[in-house]
């Protein structure tokens, strides 16, 4: 009989250095529904998929998104407790991906995250209707973006 596995893969910045540890699709699975589930989505795949590997490894349930579209659809079947978005990204920006998610899933906290300077129109279209959402700067620490989405779960 033939087992189906996850396999994490996880980078150390300091050294560079990467290693997989390969996870039975039983456990995956099992503890899935009793962690938090965070959409992680940038444009740019790998930084997606490295935040995605680190909040997983920090005990979230994660899914990498690559775009704000393709974002909206793993969300209704994915139901996110959390969603972690870049700004700026093409045909739907990060501020309208969150208006959406927050008017599909109103109890998802949301957390933008950025690395350009030109954002502030952005955001402030998004407060003249009526949202605000809390930003982190990039890079950041993954200690730091960790801790900002347990602080939002305190809320």
């Amino acid at each position: 009989m033939e087992t189906s596995s996850s396999i994490i893969c996880f980078v150390d910045w300091r050294s560079g250095g990467a290693w997989e540890h390969r996870l039975p699709e039983s456990e995956a699975e099992s503890g899935a529904a009793l962690r938090l589930k965070v959409l992680v989505v940038d444009d740019e795949r790998l930084l997606a998929d490295t935040t995605a590997a680190i909040l997983r490894r920090a005990g979230f349930y994660t899914k990498a998104a690559y775009d704000g579209f393709g974002a909206l659809e793993m969300a209704a079947s994915f139901h996110p407790d959390y969603l972690l978005t870049d700004i700026m990204m093409p045909i739907m920006n990060g501020v309208e991906l969150a208006i959406a998610i927050t008017k599909m899933f109103p109890a998802a906290k949301i957390l933008l995250f950025s690395g350009q300077a030109g954002i502030s129109d952005i955001l402030e279209e998004g407060k003249a209707k009526g949202f605000d959402f809390p930003l982190l700067a990039k890079p950041i620490h993954p200690s730091k973006l960790i801790e900002g989405l347990r602080n939002l779960g305190n809320d």
